[in-house]
Order: C-alpha cells, then structure tokens, then sequence
C-alpha cells in the first residue's frame, strides 16, 4: 500500500548507509501497517501485536523502533511534512510567499498518488485519532516538528531583512491551514479532488489565515 500522503514517506538521504536505510524502511512497513489497521479496526481494537504481524516482522521489531501502537504512525505523518517542505524548498528566494506557499500546498495535495490511494488512508486515520487522544497527539506533535522545520524554508523565501515573528506566524499559518483542512475533510466524504478535497480546502485556509499578514502582501 502506498503510504497516506501528504503524511507520507520520503527516501532518505543518499548519505544514509544500508543499515538505516533498511532501518527506514522497516519503520514505514509497521507505520503503513498500523495507518491500515486503525482505519479498519480502530486504535482499540489494535494491538501491537495486530500491527507486527501485519508488517510481517517480530513483536520486539515493533518496540525496538516504537514505544507504544500509536507511535507507529509517525514516520507516515512524518514523512507527509517533508514532501511538502520539499515543494517550498523548490521556490527561488524572492518569491512573493503568498504565492509559494500556495503552490505548494497544491501540489502536494493534488499529487496522482495522494490522489489515488493516500488520501483516503488519511481520512480513515484522522477518523480513528478523533477518538483515541494517544494517536491525536502523535498528529499534533508531527505537525509541530513539521511548524518547526517550515521557519528557515519561509526565512530564505522572505530574504534577510524578514521580520522573525512574521516569519514564525507564517510558518504557524502554513502548518495549520493543511492539517485543519485535512481534519475538518476526514470528517466527511468529501472528494479527492475539486471543490471541497483537501487542496481546495487547504488553500482557503492558508487564504483566510494569512490574508491579514505583511509578510504575504
């Protein structure tokens, strides 16, 4: 299964040995294994054990890289933050941020793979993390982290002379509006795509959150 992007996972750096890389990709199995199992059953009814076997490795495999089941989910959730950052880090400074950031958020969630298999995995796992505060706060912090490491992309777009805390709101804006726009589209069954999927819904909300912000005029 594809992983569930825009939370999806990434290849590593090409510095990274053969040790880590296999290490990776042993997280991303268990991580689509337990994305899969909590759509389908729901964290309560998943075990670690569920989520090992369905990754085909052994129940010490899973707690050597995870402490619990819900910390499973996080290199996919992870990994989503990094393909977007990737698409902002493309835009050349000078860039009118309003602009970049727009495009994207676009791209990352109009994507044919998002669009053919990840979305759907995303809603069914925003769905279960609306019921198990453990798995929401896995969510939150990954978004967190991804709020932290979109700031030095934002500085560079906006050039030297760039107010911090303008900065810092922008990233902060930029963060939420796609992790609203998922939340608030798990919650349905709207579609992948056109009026009403995550891109349109994200776009509108990185609009009405930023509208009022210098940095973007």
């Amino acid at each position: 299964m594809r992983s569930p992007r825009p939370y999806s996972p990434q290849p590593g750096p090409a510095a990274q040995s053969l040790t880590e890389r296999r290490k990776a990709a042993t997280q991303l199995d268990i991580a689509r294994a337990a994305c899969e199992l909590f759509a389908e059953h729901g964290p309560d009814g998943t075990t670690a054990e569920d989520i090992a076997h369905r990754a085909g490795v052994a129940l010490r495999t899973f707690y050597r890289y995870f402490r619990n089941k819900q910390e499973a989910v996080a290199p996919l959730l992870a990994g989503g933050g990094d393909e977007w950052r990737a698409l902002l880090a493309e835009e050349h400074p000078g860039t009118p941020l309003a602009e970049a950031l727009e495009r994207a958020v676009t791209r990352s969630l109009t994507d044919p793979l998002v669009i053919g298999e990840g979305l759907e995995v995303t809603r069914g796992l925003l769905r279960a993390a609306a019921g198990d505060p453990a798995l929401r706060a896995v969510w939150y912090r990954v978004n967190q982290e991804s709020e932290e490491q979109l700031v030095p992309l934002i500085a560079r777009l906006a050039g030297p002379d760039a107010d911090a805390l303008a900065v810092r709101l922008l990233a902060a804006a930029a963060t939420d509006a796609i992790r609203v726009a998922l939340e608030v589209w798990s919650t349905g069954d709207g579609p992948t795509t056109g009026p009403g999927s995550p891109a349109t819904l994200a776009v509108h909300a990185l609009h009405a959150l930023t509208n009022g912000m210098p940095a973007v005029r």
